[in-house]
């Protein structure tokens, strides 16, 4: 069931997962199609997530976003009242000044990461939610994973450090998974979909901004407008209970991008092997945290993670197959 509604004021509006936005030329919202989709999910009760380029808007926008409640998603030079503020990079950190309240997303490539993970932790001292988004998480392979195991142990020393000092910080590799109870995925195509400038509906943004080579022909690729209505085909394969490796698996922090999926594995509820790779290490990583908590004193009895053996789900079955 759709409950988001995520609107790009422009062509140029910034990436805040792991999709990379290569457009310079400004192409604004038209007024018109903002105020239509403004009443669209009025009319189907969505909430709304406007996402900003960086730029400021001319007043009229801004009055006409300001009539309904929603979310602020802007990137680091252009965050005054953002309430999801994108960092591309650790040096856009420099930019502003962080707020209480706030959820702040980096953006980075795995070998920053690997490089800079005494930056992130400074990061984590001055946020109080931060999402970290690999943008190049399709390249990721075997020779990485020790590297992202020892971010992750980086990490979560921090994270367990600042937790001793009396203030919580939540980070989406580390702290969500011992927060839930079942998947909480990206929902793109399932409880969320996305309003283009030329106003029409996407799957997410990545559809609609991706470049060509990317797209493995699914550039434009549109589920509808404001005209015609939403139309998504086989709207069953965005959801959780038709991805067969997905919907038993209790990596429940992981992303399960859809247009990962699409991109590397050709299906939208196939995850690929780098996705499922990386999801369990942070698993297991948030596991060793909850642990570590634990040893001072009693936080959150309730929740356990148990120990596996493998990283990719898809190995198990193989294996319980003869394959």
């Amino acid at each position: 069931m759709i409950q988001y509604l995520v609107v790009l004021l422009d062509d140029t509006s910034t990436s805040f997962c792991h999709y990379s936005n290569n457009r310079k030329e400004r192409n604004l919202i038209p007024l018109d199609t903002l105020k239509a989709g403004i009443i669209y999910a009025m009319k189907e009760n969505l909430n709304i997530q406007f996402v900003y380029p960086c730029y400021e808007l001319p007043v009229e926008y801004l009055e006409t976003i300001d009539s309904i409640d929603h979310t602020d998603i802007q990137p680091a030079c252009n965050a005054d009242k953002g309430d999801v503020v994108v960092l591309d990079g650790i040096a856009d950190a420099r930019r502003i000044e962080f707020r209480a309240g706030v959820a702040y997303v980096l953006r980075t490539d795995k070998s920053s990461l690997f490089a800079e993970a005494d930056k992130v932790c400074e990061l984590l001292h001055k946020a109080d939610r931060l999402n970290i988004v690999m943008t190049d998480a399709e390249t990721f392979n075997d020779e990485d994973i020790e590297k992202y195991k020892d971010v992750l142990k980086i990490l979560s020393s921090t994270i367990e450090s600042i937790y001793l000092s009396g203030r919580s910080v939540q980070c989406n590799l580390l702290t969500d998974r011992m927060m839930l109870d079942k998947m909480n995925n990206c929902g793109a195509g399932d409880t969320t979909i996305t309003l283009a400038p030329d106003g029409h509906f996407y799957v997410c943004p990545a559809f609609f901004l991706a470049d060509k080579e990317d797209a493995i022909g699914c550039l434009n690729y549109s589920i509808g407008g404001l005209e015609s209505g939403l139309d998504i085909k086989n709207s069953q394969l965005y959801k959780l209970d038709h991805a067969p490796l997905c919907r038993k698996c209790d990596a429940y922090q992981c992303k399960r991008c859809i247009w990962l999926n699409r991109k590397m594995t050709y299906e939208v509820n196939t995850p690929s092997h780098e996705q499922c790779v990386i999801a369990h290490l942070e698993r297991n990583a948030s596991r060793e945290l909850l642990q570590n908590i634990r040893k001072h004193g009693e936080f959150m009895p309730e929740r356990d993670i148990t120990e596996i053996e493998y990283l990719d789900p898809f190995e198990i079955r193989n294996q319980r197959d003869g394959l």
